[in-house]
């Protein structure tokens, strides 16, 4: 078993990043996530927003690898499970494989939390345990899956400043509709009282 962590500050409000977590695919930085289907989605009695998804990813596995696992299909399928609290300001996800987990299963937690000093910042912490059965070089083959998991975290973070950044742009897009549409507003009323 090899236990992968690391921390990450982004520099928008936690609102922002939440926000854009539920939203993070598909995005170019990760090709490799080919589907998302929202399962399931409710706000309990505390006012928190409970939401199961299945991710499908699409990796490129080499022939090598693929006869290693005796697998031909390169689909592999991904359940998270999130739970936001408004009132804590808190956004939990965890994830796990639900494909070839007779060889290898990786469960993912992320946690999104305001940055204690500045509230204009959030706080991501991640973790992800890796195991790697039946196979001969187990603990080398995790750590592989390891550097992959933190390379891929990078491309995570890019994505999430991609939909942030597409997000902001949508949001000045409408302020910029609804000036128009005030102005036109105000002219025809002007025009009315002439």
């Amino acid at each position: 078993m090899k236990i992968w962590t690391s921390e990450h500050v982004f520099g928008h409000p936690w609102e922002t990043v939440t926000t854009a977590a539920m939203q993070k695919y598909p995005n170019p930085m990760n090709p490799s996530v080919v589907g998302v289907d929202v399962l399931e989605r409710k706000v309990d009695a505390c006012g928190k927003l409970h939401s199961d998804r299945l991710l499908i990813t699409e990796w490129g596995i080499p022939s090598m690898v693929k006869s290693l696992i005796g697998a031909s299909r390169t689909k592999t399928y991904i359940q998270e499970h999130s739970v936001v609290d408004p009132v804590t300001k808190t956004m939990e996800l965890r994830s796990s494989n639900i494909t070839f987990t007779n060889l290898v299963s990786v469960d993912e937690r992320l946690i999104y939390k305001p940055h204690p000093q500045d509230p204009g910042k959030t706080v991501l912490t991640q973790e992800a345990i890796i195991s790697v059965k039946g196979v001969s070089l187990s603990s080398y083959l995790e750590g592989l899956m390891a550097n992959t998991i933190s390379s891929n975290a990078h491309k995570g973070r890019d994505a999430m400043e991609w939909v942030i950044s597409k997000l902001n742009s949508e949001i000045e897009d409408l302020k910029a509709s609804a000036r128009g549409g005030m102005r036109a507003s105000i002219a025809a009323a002007a025009f009315v009282d002439e």
